[in-house]
């Protein structure tokens, strides 16, 4: 057996895959001197990198629960012109996650509040921050349980550690006091240490309806705005966006 199938032996044995794949490729570009060995060998380690990268990436976010993988490229900003596209595209840069600042998502269903909050979380998670997405519902349910267990301080614990915490659609439902007290303790501990994105159909002038309590209420919000980015939304629903248009077709 010669040095090149040793090579290759090793290649596989150190999982190398990239550079095991492309080898035969760039050997042939040095022989007709079309690149030297140090270029060579630097590209091949960089495609090998790349691929770690996006496994990395791949695990970040599939730890992280996104209900979905789509990007702020994928936001169809035409139909929402309420939203400034300058402010949500300046949040992938994440300065607001070293500001341990919380961004809240308000507007009716469907206008993609759920959607611009994960493809933040998703910037966040390619850049290795700790993200977690839940429903505010699942997330209570949880909290619940483990009172019940008598291990809420761990639960609390698991959903503080996180740099990001997306909870999604608080105030679909409304909260009884013992859902509203937990969630209180929760933001309470994330208060100025971690960023929260909140999305919720309700204003914030409502929240006292979903909370039952205008004292927990108030004491929500005033943690969650102090240091926090409030973008309201106040288009039409995606969900039914095609469904008009079809309408509309349908009339001429």
């Amino acid at each position: 057996m010669n040095n090149y199938y040793r090579l290759m032996n090793n290649l596989e044995e150190l999982n190398l895959k990239q550079f095991r794949t492309y080898l035969d490729q760039y050997l042939e570009r040095i022989t007709l001197g079309q690149i030297n060995i140090i270029d060579a060998l630097y590209e091949l380690t960089e495609q090998e990198m790349d691929l770690k990268r996006q496994r990395i990436i791949s695990a970040c976010v599939k730890t992280a629960n996104f209900p979905f993988l789509k990007t702020l490229e994928d936001f169809d900003f035409n139909f929402q012109p309420s939203i400034n596209k300058d402010q949500i595209f300046n949040f992938r840069y994440l300065q607001f996650i070293e500001r341990n600042e919380n961004i809240l998502f308000i507007g009716p269903p469907g206008v993609g509040k759920t959607h611009l909050a994960t493809s933040i979380g998703i910037e966040a998670a390619k850049q290795s921050y700790s993200t977690y997405f839940i429903n505010c519902h699942d997330l209570l349910l949880q909290l619940k349980r483990a009172h019940l267990e008598n291990r809420l301080e761990n639960r609390l614990k698991f959903f503080t550690r996180y740099k990001v915490l997306i909870i999604d659609e608080v105030g679909y439902l409304p909260l009884d006091v013992e859902a509203a007290n937990l969630l209180f303790q929760l933001i309470t501990k994330r208060y100025e240490k971690k960023s929260t994105i909140i999305t919720t159909n309700k204003p914030l002038s409502k929240w006292a309806e979903i909370f039952g309590d205008v004292v927990i209420a108030n004491a929500i919000l005033d943690r969650l705005l102090h240091h926090s980015h409030v973008i309201n939304i106040t288009g039409r629903s995606y969900r039914i966006k095609d469904k008009i248009q079809n309408i509309e077709l349908s009339k001429k």
